[in-house]
């Protein structure tokens, strides 16, 4: 069975009989020239994405893990071709969307949508919020006339906790956390089955952290809504995820129900980094694992296992052989050669 089978029995439901995958990634590559000289000439590549396969159910929470430079925001931007893919395909509701331009793609970007990290350089400070959400609207001609627009536009804002009133006003005068409702507000205007959620609650105090991921489960819940929940703090992401995909160096590591990888993680990078989720018992005998080096340059990732260089376990086959993933237990996927 090859990496994307594997991927995709990890994502789906088991109980289901005959899954039906809202989102489909195969084999997905992102590498970006890295241009020296006079004339520009690439001298290498770097690998953002590398050969990543996944699926989504409809109506799931998936999440998306790794340290800062794994190729989680760029994976999430390929998929919804914010980024053009090297290679690969993603497919949405059985429809390759990679291979589609133009008209074609702007009509089916109506299903998918993204939420920023950043709540206030994601908003364009010259345009009201009204103008804001209003503008997806008009795009893809959403409401037949002004009144049905400022109706539309008030619904939205009511969906996210704001008041109607509110669309008068400038990004400027709104809090961090209001300001990510308008991002949430702007992403439901048209309407979609899936959202990717780029770390959207990272720049965001704790109790306000706190509020915006009820909102999303409370929106999902209505909306029938599934999310590509990308982040690096594992303790959101089990809140709010099935399932959960870790990422490192470009490459998927790790994938499992989102319980089942913080209880009994089976890949090394996964529990270093479960590792170093601050416990609240003080009792806790938790060992921090503390991985020598750093990451290695995607322009040059190493032979092998692209983590062999930093595993306090690594064996002499890890520098030679790509582990592939595979089922180490019911569910619960690793491409790790030691793995059990």
């Amino acid at each position: 069975m090859g990496a994307l089978s594997l991927l995709e029995s990890a994502i789906r439901n088991p109980q289901s009989a005959i899954p039906v995958n809202l989102l489909e990634v195969r084999n997905l590559k992102v590498h970006f020239p890295v241009k020296h000289g006079v004339f520009s000439r690439v001298k290498a590549w770097v690998k953002a994405v590398d050969d990543v396969s996944l699926a989504l159910e409809p109506g799931e929470t998936l999440g998306l893990v790794g340290e800062s430079g794994c190729g989680k925001t760029t994976l999430g931007r390929a998929i919804i071709r914010l980024i053009e893919p090297t290679a690969g395909g993603v497919l949405f509701e059985g429809e390759d969307i990679s291979k589609l331009n133009g008209s074609e793609l702007r009509s089916r970007r109506r299903k998918f949508q993204m939420i920023f990290q950043d709540p206030v350089g994601s908003l364009n400070p010259r345009m009201t919020v009204g103008e804001i959400i209003g503008e997806a609207i008009d795009i893809h001609k959403l409401a037949a006339d002004d009144a049905a627009r400022a109706k539309r536009i008030a619904q939205l804002l009511e969906a996210v906790g704001l008041d109607p009133l509110h669309a008068q006003r400038y990004p400027h005068e709104f809090s961090g956390g209001q300001r990510q409702r308008i991002g949430i507000a702007r992403a439901l205007a048209v309407e979609p089955k899936l959202i990717v959620c780029d770390e959207p609650v990272s720049a965001l105090d704790v109790s306000v952290q706190a509020q915006i991921i009820n909102l999303l489960q409370d929106l999902q819940r209505g909306r029938g809504l599934a999310y590509l929940f990308i982040a690096h703090d594992l303790a959101v992401v089990e809140h709010i995820s099935r399932r959960v995909v870790v990422m490192y160096l470009g490459k998927v590591v790790e994938v499992a129900e989102s319980k089942a990888l913080i209880r009994a993680p089976k890949h090394p990078y996964t529990q270093a980094l479960i590792s170093a989720v601050p416990v609240v018992d003080p009792d806790s005998k938790r060992r921090r694992i503390v991985l020598p080096g750093d990451v290695p340059s995607p322009i040059n990732p190493p032979p092998g296992c692209p983590f062999h260089p930093r595993c306090p376990v690594a064996e002499a086959r890890c520098k030679s052989e790509v582990p592939a993933l595979r089922e180490v237990s019911p569910g619960h996927f690793a491409a790790c050669h030691l793995a059990k």
